[in-house]
C-alpha cells in the first residue's frame, strides 16, 4: 500500500523566482506554480530563465494539473514555455487565469489549453489529491494558498502571502479556514520566505494611498508613477487620487495597458468614465491636469519609463516640468539598472521621489510576526520553508522552531531535492534533475556552450586570424591577417600582433612539413598554438577563431 508522498521543489530555492513544486504520490503528480526567473548581469543576452522540466516531461503521463496560486511572472512566467512541452490542465483563480491567456495568445497556444477557472473557497480533485483554494493578501488581487489534501493528510502551500488588515478590496486573508486547518491536523507546511528577515509586520497597502496623496497635493507638475503592471491594488489607488485632484490618467506600457484592461473587463478596477485617456489626448492637457501611469520600476531596457529617461519614447519627453514617482522596490539584482534610470531622469530636470522611506510601496510578503501567526494557526508536524535564498529559508526555520516545530521535523530543501513524507517522518535523499534553463529571446534556448562562449568574449575577447591559402595546392598565398575584438587595440600592440602572426606563419610552416592539408585539422593547430601564446605572454585567454579562405 503506497503511504508516501513526494514533494519536488523544481525552482524557488535557494534563489528569488522560478517558482515550481510538484507533488507526487502513486501514480498522481500536480505542479504548484510555473515562473521564471531573473538573469543576473553575468547572463549575456539571457531574457528568461526557466526552471528545468526534465523530470515532468519524463512523467508527463503522469501529470494531472498545474495549478497558480496568483499572477505574478516569478509564478506564471514560465507557463507558454512549459506548455509547448506538456500538455497539462491549469487550474487558478479569474484574474489570473486572465493574465495567463493573454500570455498564451502571444505564443499561439490559447486555444489547445484547457484552463479551469476556480476562486477562493473552490474544492477539486486531481487524482490522489483534493485541492482548495484559500484567500490570502498579496500584491495582486486573486491570490490563494493551497490546502492539498493526499492519503497521509493535509499540506498547505501558502503561495506568496501577507496579513492585510485594510486590504485595498477582496477582504483579509481567510485565517478561519487556516485556523480550522489547524485544528483538524496539517501533515507539512510549506510557507513563503521572502520577507522574513523583516521583523514585526508588513505594512498595508492602503498607506501607499496616503502616500501618493501628499505627493499630489499643491503639486502644478505633470506626475508620471511607475510601479509593478500587476500591482492592481495600487493602480486603484493612483487612479482614486488623480480624480480627487481633478488629473487625467494615461497608461503606457504595454503590460500595464494590458493588465488595466484585464482588471476592468474582470471588474476588479473602479474607474470613473473620462478618467483614462490615451496619450496622444492627454499631452494636449496642462501639465498640472496629467498622471501618466507607466512601466519600467525595475530600470527594465525599453520599458516605458527607461525610454522616457532616454529620449527613445515616441510621446513623453520628461523635463523639469515632471514629478517621477518610483512606487517600487528593486528586486534583488536590478539596483544598478534602476539607478541608471534614476539618474538619467534627474539628467532630464525632472523631480524624481524614490525614497523607500516616503510610504511609496509596501511588499506583498510577511513578515516575521505574520509568519509567526500562521505557524501558530496551522501547526503543521511538518515545516519546509519556500521562495527565498538560501539564508532566507534558515531563518525562517528558525521561526519554525521558536514556534514549537520539532527540530527534526523541520527541512531546508534545495531545488531537485526529493522530500519523502509520511505521517511520521521526513527526509530528502534523492534528486532529479534540476536547474536553470536559459532563453535569449531572439533565438531560444541558450546552452551551456554557449554561455561559456558569452562569458569567455565578455571577459577576454576574441582574435581571428584570417589565412588566404590556394585552393590548388594548399599553399598560403599572404601573410595572417589578426583582427582583435575586446582584447587589446591593434595599434598600441604591434609588437604583439607582429608575434602572433609569427607563431601562425610557424604553424603553417609545420603542418606543411607534416603534409597536414585538411582545413580543420590546420585550424585545430594553429588555435592550439595561439591560445598557449597568448596566454604565457598576457594571461589572457581569448576566443581563437582561425578563418580560412580558399583561393
Amino acid at each position: 500500500m503506497i503511504s508516501k508522498l513526494k514533494i519536488i521543489p523544481l525552482g524557488g530555492l535557494g534563489e528569488i523566482g522560478k517558482n515550481m513544486t510538484a507533488f507526487e504520490y502513486g501514480n498522481d503528480i500536480i505542479v504548484v506554480d510555473c515562473g521564471m526567473g531573473f538573469p543576473d548581469e553575468d547572463m549575456y543576452g539571457v531574457d528568461v530563465v526557466l526552471p528545468d522540466i526534465t523530470y515532468l516531461r519524463n512523467n508527463a503521463a503522469r501529470l494531472r494539473g498545474l495549478i497558480l496560486t496568483h499572477g505574478h511572472e516569478d509564478h506564471i512566467g514560465a507557463v507558454p514555455y512549459v506548455l509547448k512541452e506538456l500538455d497539462v490542465p491549469i487550474y487558478t483563480t479569474p484574474l489570473t487565469a486572465a493574465l495567463v491567456e493573454l500570455k498564451l495568445e502571444e505564443h499561439d497556444l490559447l486555444y489547445n489549453t484547457q484552463i479551469f477557472t476556480k476562486k477562493a473557497g473552490s474544492i477539486f480533485r486531481l487524482g490522489s489529491f483534493t485541492v482548495e483554494f484559500i484567500h490570502v493578501n498579496h500584491s495582486i488581487p486573486d491570490a490563494v494558498a493551497l490546502a492539498i489534501t493526499t492519503p497521509i493528510g493535509t499540506v498547505i502551500h501558502t503561495g506568496d502571502f501577507k496579513i492585510d488588515v485594510t486590504p485595498i478590496s477582496g477582504g483579509m486573508m481567510d485565517l478561519v479556514r487556516l485556523g480550522q486547518l489547524g485544528n483538524e491536523g496539517v501533515l507539512a507546511l510549506l510557507s513563503d520566505s521572502t520577507n522574513v528577515e523583516r521583523p514585526g509586520h508588513s505594512e498595508s497597502e492602503s498607506k501607499v494611498g496616503e502616500g501618493f496623496d501628499k505627493l499630489f497635493l499643491g503639486c502644478d507638475k505633470r506626475i508620471i508613477i511607475t510601479t509593478f503592471a500587476s500591482n492592481v491594488h495600487r493602480l486603484q489607488q493612483i487612479i482614486d487620487v488623480a480624480v480627487k485632484y481633478g488629473r487625467k490618467v494615461a497608461v503606457t506600457g504595454r503590460s500595464m495597458e494590458n493588465v488595466l484592461r484585464v482588471s476592468m473587463v474582470l471588474g476588479y478596477m473602479n474607474i470613473p468614465e473620462g478618467v483614462l485617456m490615451d496619450l496622444d489626448q492627454i499631452n494636449k492637457l496642462p501639465r498640472s491636469n496629467v498622471v501618466i501611469i507607466s512601466t519600467g520600476s525595475q530600470g527594465e531596457a525599453m520599458s516605458a519609463l527607461y525610454r522616457m529617461a532616454f529620449s527613445g519614447h515616441k510621446q513623453i519627453q520628461v523635463d523639469s516640468g515632471d514629478r517621477v514617482i518610483i512606487s517600487a522596490s528593486a528586486i534583488p539584482g536590478n539596483e544598478n539598472m534602476i539607478s541608471r534610470v534614476i539618474d538619467e531622469l534627474f539628467h532630464k530636470g525632472a523631480e524624481v521621489i524614490y525614497d523607500r522611506h516616503t510610504s511609496l510601496h509596501v511588499s506583498g510578503h510577511a513578515c516575521q510576526e505574520e509568519q509567526k501567526m500562521l505557524l501558530a494557526l496551522v501547526k503543521p508536524k511538518f515545516f519546509i520553508p519556500v521562495h527565498g535564498e538560501y539564508r532566507m529559508l534558515m531563518k525562517h526555520a528558525e521561526l519554525g522552531r521558536i514556534m514549537g516545530v520539532q527540530p527534526k521535523n523541520i527541512l531546508i530543501a534545495e531545488n531537485g531535492r526529493v522530500i519523502e513524507l509520511t505521517k511520521k517522518s521526513i527526509r530528502a535523499e534523492e534528486n532529479v534533475q534540476s536547474g536553470a534553463v536559459l532563453v535569449d529571446g531572439s533565438i531560444g534556448e541558450v546552452g551551456s556552450v554557449v554561455m561559456r562562449d558569452r562569458h569567455k568574449l565578455a571577459e577576454d575577447g576574441m582574435v581571428v586570424v584570417v589565412l588566404p591559402f590556394s585552393s590548388y595546392d594548399h599553399k598560403l598565398l599572404a601573410d595572417p591577417e589578426i583582427v582583435t575584438r575586446g582584447f587589446i587595440y591593434v595599434k598600441e600592440a604591434e609588437e604583439l600582433m607582429e608575434e602572433l602572426k609569427r607563431v601562425t606563419l610557424e604553424t603553417v610552416d609545420a603542418c606543411e612539413n607534416q603534409r597536414i592539408t585538411d582545413w580543420t585539422a590546420i585550424k585545430g593547430k594553429i588555435k592550439t598554438n595561439l591560445s598557449g601564446y597568448l596566454y604565457k605572454a598576457t594571461r589572457r585567454s581569448p576566443m581563437i577563431l582561425p578563418v580560412i579562405s580558399e583561393i
